[in-house]
């Protein structure tokens, strides 16, 4: 199976977590902040990937070292669970609905990370959780996976349903690129190697 488990401790925040992509039964979400908690989960069901992610951040002060740090830590968790890459479709796209909103989530495995992000809230604030840190985890998490991730919410109203979509849309979306397709033979590049 492609596992991988890591501890990271920062003066800022200190993160158990551990994914499974070829097992999504197990997913434990604790961060400390709920709206985060709900979309991580969401990520990861949707995406069909075990994620157990245990979280003491300073949110006495805000929530965005907690969300940032997560996001670092999920994309190298992904980036070490992928291996070598071989026979992965690499892409992946997915339109998700939420409601009157719609976003969509392109990606590409590709080692080459970026972030493209074009999405506006109307709500600063969702409990605990800063609405502008959903970009701010995103480019965490595309850096540190290699991923080159464009995200759009199309249309939409309500802040909750947009971030919702996101989440589920990166999560089938990943797990397009990252399931293991017999018709790929080798890594799926023509320089026959994805760092």
């Amino acid at each position: 199976m492609r596992t991988a488990t890591k501890k990271r401790e920062t003066f800022e925040t200190k993160i158990q977590a551990s994914v499974n992509l070829d097992d999504g039964s197990i997913v434990k979400i604790n961060t400390g902040v709920g709206f985060f908690d709900h979309m991580l989960d969401l990520f990861a069901r949707h995406g069909r990937i075990g994620i157990e992610v245990d979280v003491d951040g300073d949110l006495h002060i805000d929530s965005h070292h907690t969300v940032e740090d997560v996001g670092i830590v999920l994309g190298q968790l992904i980036r070490e669970a992928l291996g070598d890459k071989i026979g992965i479709n690499r892409y992946g796209t997915s339109y998700v609905p939420m409601d009157e909103s719609l976003s969509r989530v392109v990606l590409d495995i590709s080692g080459r990370p970026f972030l493209v992000f074009q999405a506006e809230f109307n709500n600063p604030k969702l409990g605990n959780f800063d609405t502008e840190l959903v970009q701010e985890f995103l480019q965490a998490f595309a850096f540190q996976a290699g991923i080159t991730l464009h995200v759009d919410v199309l249309y939409g109203e309500n802040t909750h349903h947009k971030i919702e979509s996101i989440f589920k849309a990166l999560g089938k979306a990943l797990r397009e690129a990252i399931t293991k397709n017999p018709e790929i033979k080798g890594v799926n590049s023509t320089k026959g190697l994805i760092e």
